[in-house]
């Protein structure tokens, strides 16, 4: 009976010690850093240059569907084998790339700081490097976009705001920094803005009845027909109501670029159906436009669709991390 629980005792200890070995390396890990979209690319000189290097700049900075001008999804920086110790490793987002080894990709968390998100390409070949990362490009991708959103809404959680009246109208919680004020408020709509260097970054929450969207074949139209709708009534151009020279009234709001067919996507925001629509706005007799990204939510329990939309107005600059900002505040969303 004493043997056993002097067994017992033991196990217990190596067990517990086990366990805060582990605990005392993760606290030991230092925190990461690196620019938001951008990733570490660990890879030596000769296949970055080659045949590997074009199949991961091809995966990694493909354009951005949805902006005015191309804009690549991340920016990469290569950095050789033989220079990738100290500092350098503790970037967010890392892809590193291993020869001599089995095919396959490895995805792991926390190796060199915390949070970190590493990805491992293996292969024994240049075909077998290419294989691997073209065969895993979606996974690879949504992985890193998946660690920027949570990256960014980390930043946001530092200066939360403080409105009670989205959730005691609309019946939800978004989480988006104080810099963003209250632009227009109704019973079921919000028009929420923040300025930057060179224009606003905006997001428009309202609700429509759950009939207002089938699920067919023109979830496209149906969208922008809302959406349209929408800015017509809420968001106004700067002339809106100004009399012409003849003497008619001008009638300036927002609505969907017709020139660019938005692109529509099925996705999940609060475990719930959702709709993804992204294209380009613009100001009827106006001349302001920019990028938009659209989720409309299925809210069965409540019967209705909640809309959250995020649309930038940034001339001349790059717009891509503006949209990743407003697409991580969209994803925030819980619906009570």
């Amino acid at each position: 009976m004493m043997r056993n629980i002097l067994f017992s005792a033991i196990l217990l200890t190596l067990f517990v010690s086990c366990g805060d070995k582990k605990s005392s390396q993760d606290k030991m890990l230092l925190d990461s850093s690196g620019s938001i979209n951008n990733i570490s690319v660990v890879i030596d000189n000769e296949l970055w240059n080659g045949s590997v290097g074009d199949a991961i700049r091809n995966v990694l900075t493909a354009p951005i569907y949805g902006l005015p001008q191309d804009e690549p999804m991340f920016t990469i920086s290569q950095i050789p084998p033989s220079v990738f110790s100290g500092f350098v490793t503790k970037n967010r987002t890392v892809l590193k790339i291993e020869v001599n080894k089995d095919a396959g990709v490895e995805i792991l968390n926390n190796v060199y700081a915390q949070p970190q998100k590493v990805i491992v390409v293996k292969g024994q070949s240049r075909e077998q490097l290419v294989g691997a990362i073209n065969d895993n490009a979606s996974k690879i991708v949504k992985t890193f976009r998946s660690e920027e959103i949570v990256a960014r809404q980390r930043q946001m959680a530092k200066s939360p705001h403080n409105f009670t009246s989205i959730q005691k109208k609309l019946g939800l919680t978004i989480q988006f920094p104080s810099a963003y004020r209250i632009t227009k408020e109704t019973d079921n709509f919000f028009w929420i803005r923040k300025d930057i260097t060179t224009g606003t970054t905006n997001l428009m929450i309202f609700e429509v009845p759950y009939s207002a969207i089938k699920r067919n074949d023109s979830l496209v139209n149906q969208i922008v027909k809302i959406r349209d709708s929408i800015g017509k009534a809420h968001i106004k151009g700067r002339q809106d109501g100004d009399i012409k020279s003849d003497g008619e009234k001008i009638e300036s709001y927002m609505t969907t670029e017709d020139s660019y067919a938005p692109y529509t996507n099925i996705t999940m925001v609060d475990n719930k159906f959702t709709i993804e629509t992204k294209g380009l706005w613009d100001l009827k007799a106006d001349f302001m436009g920019g990028p938009f990204i659209n989720y409309a939510i299925e809210d069965k329990i409540n019967k209705r669709w909640v809309f959250v939309e995020g649309f930038a107005f940034a001339p001349s600059v790059e717009k891509r991390d503006y949209i990743l900002e407003l697409e991580a505040i969209i994803k925030s969303v819980r619906i009570n």
